[in-house]
């Protein structure tokens, strides 16, 4: 027996028994029709006559070589099993594990994983991509292919109110500088400015304007006014005492400002809270910051937003939640409450782009103002919001009548805050100077 043949021998052993230890490993055969992967998506086995025979079966077919262990191929997962569900007898998607099913790496040379492959609906490859790949971008691709998944059933609903549905004829000192909110008499703050009177609905509102301010704010205080909660009166802030409580119901903070200690401790037999000073309620309303913009907000106002590594901060609206990614470059999780029903979504982040999304129904609205010179441009933090379906964003929009802007995804959303340069980062939803309206 010559050298060549003594090494084929060898050679076809070992296949043999890393083939045996396989199949024992798993507890079935190499050969099984389906395996279920580590990534929670059913991966569909290569036949014995070749992985090609999975396309070319009259639709488009996406498919997808990774593995359970890996990272970006857990990420792709939900987009998989969502795109499956979403485009059922529009497009086949299967996933493979190169793992479980070695030949199929061999037979689509692919040299890292997950790599995705997209094939017409005759079987052949018009293109593949290495790496995470985002539900928008797969679809994008497909439409630069040439292939038309549309379906007037699933295509993302278009909605938008550019004119308000009702005029808004309160008078301009009625409303609040910061959240266009109603100003409660009561609890009325005023800056008197150069240009004139900057009115605010409340303290927590002032102390947004306030951490969001460019201009230079020594001696700044000087400028403030509080109304007295017992006298309608105005105070100035540095002889303020305030008091502070929390809402039974909601566990939102309120603030009642009064002309002396006593005033406020009298209030304070009646309706319970801490009666602090300025310092102490500047200290306490600044203590939760925006994680993007660095306004001051409230935790049960705000969007919980956990950082890769294990950081959490906050969003003061969903898109500055999403503005995480941008500023900290790392991927995120984004836990916010629907702004009509309060029920729960989940957004999480894989390199710049939505990875997951619960519920899936779930959308953005971008709140937006028209310019004088006719351009549009953000309507600002309180008119932003998530929405786990298209229909309570509207809903919300009919009780919000002042409300213009219109419904984008949060994949958009989203990919609209990476394109900011970090000059834009910096200067987000920031006030150069305190001036009215």
């Amino acid at each position: 027996m010559n050298k060549s043949m003594k090494i084929a021998i060898v050679a076809i052993l070992a296949i043999v028994v890393v083939v045996v230890i396989l199949a024992k490993e798993k507890g079935s055969s190499p050969q099984a029709t389906t395996v279920q992967g580590d990534t929670g998506v059913v991966a569909q086995q290569v036949a014995a006559n070749g992985p090609r025979d999975l396309t070319g079966k009259g639709r488009p077919t996406l498919i997808d070589l990774g593995a359970g262990k890996c990272i970006p191929c857990k990420m792709m997962a939900p987009i998989l099993e969502g795109l499956k569900e979403e485009y059922k007898g529009r497009m086949e998607v299967v996933f493979i594990d190169v793992l479980e099913n070695p030949n199929a790496g061999t037979e689509y040379g692919i040299k890292l994983i997950p790599t995705q492959i997209f094939f017409d609906a005759t079987g052949k490859e018009l293109f593949r991509h290495e790496g995470f790949f985002s539900k928008e971008d797969i679809l994008a691709t497909w439409k630069e292919l040439g292939v038309d998944l549309s379906d007037s059933g699933s295509a993302m609903p278009a909605f938008e109110q550019l004119t308000p549905d009702r005029p808004d004829e309160r008078p301009k000192e009625s409303v609040c500088y910061m959240c266009d909110g109603d100003i409660d008499a009561r609890t009325l703050v005023t800056v008197q400015t150069d240009k004139g009177p900057v009115r605010t609905c409340g303290p927590h509102c002032y102390f947004i304007l306030y951490s969001c301010l460019t201009e230079d704010k020594a001696g700044f205080e000087k400028k403030v006014n509080v109304t007295d909660w017992a006298t309608g009166q105005p105070v100035p802030i540095l002889e303020a005492a305030f008091l502070s409580g929390e809402d039974e119901t909601t566990g939102r903070p309120w603030i009642k400002a009064f002309a002396s200690r006593d005033a406020a401790l009298a209030e304070r037999s009646a309706a319970g809270g801490s009666v602090l000073n300025l310092e102490s309620l500047a200290q306490k309303e600044m203590s939760h910051r925006c994680g993007f913009c660095d306004r001051a907000c409230y935790p049960q106002d705000a969007s919980e937003v956990i950082v890769e590594g294990g950081m959490h901060t906050w969003g003061c609206c969903s898109h500055c939640a999403l503005g995480v990614a941008a500023r900290t470059g790392k991927d995120i999780e984004v836990r916010e409450k629907d702004r009509l029903t309060k029920q729960p979504i989940v957004v999480k982040t894989f390199e710049g782009k939505v990875a997951s999304l619960e519920p899936a129904t779930a959308v953005a609205w971008f709140g937006q103002r028209q310019k004088p010179d006719g351009t549009w441009a953000s309507a600002g933090c309180f008119h932003q919001g998530f929405f786990t379906s298209a229909d309570n964003l509207k809903k919300w929009v009919a009780q919000n009548p002042y409300e213009t802007g219109r419904l984008i995804s949060i994949s958009q959303a989203l990919a609209d805050k990476m394109k900011l340069t970090p000059a834009q980062i910096q200067n987000a939803c920031k006030i150069g100077e305190c001036s009215p309206k």
